[in-house]
């Protein structure tokens, strides 16, 4: 089951989002976050009218996933980029596509019209679902991030939403 989180799964979410930042590059972060630093990161999203959404079965979170804001400037309000993270006992079996599908219907109902995906170059099965649901690449940063005692690159793909009926400006 999919549904919105609530304040009761931080934990978890903070649990899936640690594992990883310290076990993976695709948080290009060193440091495990704290429940307080969650709390925070809730509250802002849910002020926001920004998305948490959490994939359940048998009382047990094993994904979550959310999007916000690509880039601060009123010109992007648009766009956004998303994130899905999927419980490191939980992975490969289909749980992040659900997820990010979700994500697209809602980005869609907000009328945003356009997704971005910063995704770790290597990540070859992200990229792959990506593209299986239409991203497209839209370039990468050599040299991004410096992780495990490398560099990592960053690669853009998008994904064209429905986006405003009519778009306004400020």
């Amino acid at each position: 089951m999919i549904r919105y989180a609530q304040e009761r799964d931080l934990h978890t979410i903070l649990e899936i989002y640690n594992d990883a930042i310290v076990n993976s590059t695709a948080v290009y972060d060193y440091t495990p976050h704290t429940i307080e630093d969650r709390r925070t990161w809730y509250k802002q999203k849910l002020e926001a009218g920004y998305p948490i959404i959490v994939f359940e079965e048998d009382d047990q979170i094993m994904g979550f996933a959310t999007f916000g804001p690509f880039r601060a400037w009123p010109a992007y309000k648009y766009t956004i980029e998303h994130s899905v993270y999927v419980h490191k006992d939980h992975r490969r079996k289909g749980i992040g596509l659900h997820l990010l599908k979700e994500i697209i219907v809602i980005a869609n109902e907000q009328k945003y019209a356009t997704l971005v995906a910063g995704i770790d170059a290597s990540n070859e099965a992200s990229i792959k679902i990506h593209e299986g649901l239409g991203f497209i690449h839209s370039g990468t940063i050599k040299k991004a991030g410096y992780k495990f005692g490398r560099w990592l690159d960053l690669a853009f793909y998008q994904l064209d939403l429905q986006g405003p009926d009519q778009p306004t400006e400020p």
